[in-house]
C-alpha cells in the first residue's frame, strides 16, 4: 500500500499496487481510498490492487488521520464518519463507536437517498 502524502497530489503517487480489474481480469488496476475532512481537504490516502474490498481500509483511513489544529490542542478523531454502502460492516460499526465516532455509513440493502451526495462527495 502507499501512503498518501498530505502535500502531494494523485498524480504524484507512483501505483506500485496494481491487481486484476474486478471488471475485466485480463487488466490490471488500482483503487484509491481517501478519507476527507467535511471541507473535502484530503487527510489520508491509501492506494490498494483493484479487486480489495472497500471495507478492508475503513480502519486504516480512521487510524492515519493526522492530528488537525484547534483549540484547545490538537484533534485526531473526527466527530462522525459518512461513508458509502462498500464501506458498511457492523465490526467496523462498532469499533467506530468504540472510538467514540459516529458512524454514518449508509447499509447494502437500503433505498438510496436522493440529494444525499451533496454531504458524501464534498472531495469528489
Amino acid at each position: 500500500m502507499a501512503a498518501w502524502p498530505a502535500t502531494a497530489r494523485w498524480s504524484d503517487v507512483s501505483v506500485d499496487c496494481t491487481g486484476p480489474s474486478p471488471v475485466d481480469w485480463r487488466k490490471t488496476g488500482s483503487k484509491h481510498h481517501l478519507i476527507c475532512d467535511g471541507r473535502g481537504t484530503p487527510l489520508k490516502g491509501i492506494t490498494t490492487v483493484a479487486n480489495v474490498n472497500d471495507v478492508t481500509q475503513t480502519l486504516a483511513l480512521v487510524n492515519g488521520i493526522p492530528p488537525v489544529a484547534g483549540p484547545p490542542r490538537p484533534r485526531r478523531r473526527p466527530e462522525a464518519l459518512l461513508g458509502d454502502k462498500g464501506y458498511d460492516s457492523n465490526a467496523h460499526r462498532d469499533e467506530l463507536r468504540r472510538r467514540r465516532i459516529l458512524p454514518a455509513i449508509f447499509r447494502k440493502g437500503s433505498p438510496n437517498i436522493k440529494g444525499i451526495g451533496k454531504l458524501r462527495y464534498v472531495m469528489e
